[in-house]
């Protein structure tokens, strides 16, 4: 009786989450709009369309799937550690666009590095920029443990959110094996 209750209540959540996507799909059908989805090395990658950060390739092991207006759009693909990679797309409206892609590994800067952390953010896949570039989101650095690498020297560090908002901008010091930390918000 209790298993039979339980493959019930499965089923119930199962048709529900069912008829939620089926009416996402509808929308973005609807409206002119269709998904992008990236599957990126590394997964972290920052995804840019039309230069415009929208958010990670992935998070936790699981790919994002992104709202994009249907049309030709530039994605790139963005990450400190490796060169960038740009390509032209065409998102359908209503259907599922993907796109694959390993990222070259870049230049490594040798040490001395200092640590810098961001604490606070409207949300953890906000957007990190250091002297205007891409080092990227929030949840890599601001744990214990996580931060970014950086050699001593002055810096600009920007944090956007998703939306374009820009949620701080700061001129920091970064000394050699030394933590800097920055708030956002709040």
């Amino acid at each position: 009786m209790r298993t039979h209750r339980k493959a019930i209540g499965v089923l119930i959540l199962g048709s529900c989450l069912g008829l939620l996507l089926g009416g996402l799909f509808l929308q973005a059908q609807d409206n002119g709009f269709g998904c992008l989805k990236v599957k990126a090395h590394p997964r972290v990658a920052g995804v840019f369309v039309d230069d415009k950060y929208v958010g990670p390739a992935a998070n936790l092991g699981s790919v994002l799937v992104y709202s994009v207006p249907a049309g030709e759009h530039e994605i790139t693909l963005r990450d400190p550690r490796y060169l960038d990679f740009s390509t032209k797309v065409n998102i359908e409206a209503g259907k599922t666009t993907t796109l694959s892609q390993s990222l070259q590994p870049g230049v490594v800067v040798p040490p001395p590095y200092g640590t810098l952390q961001i604490q606070g953010g409207s949300c953890k896949f906000d957007a990190v920029f250091v002297n205007d570039k891409f080092m990227g989101h929030v949840g890599e650095f601001n744990k214990i443990g996580q931060g970014l690498l950086l050699n001593p020297g002055e810096y600009t560090v920007k944090v956007v959110s998703a939306a374009g908002n820009q949620e701080l901008e700061e001129k920091i010091k970064m000394e050699a094996k030394k933590t800097t930390r920055v708030h956002v918000g709040c």
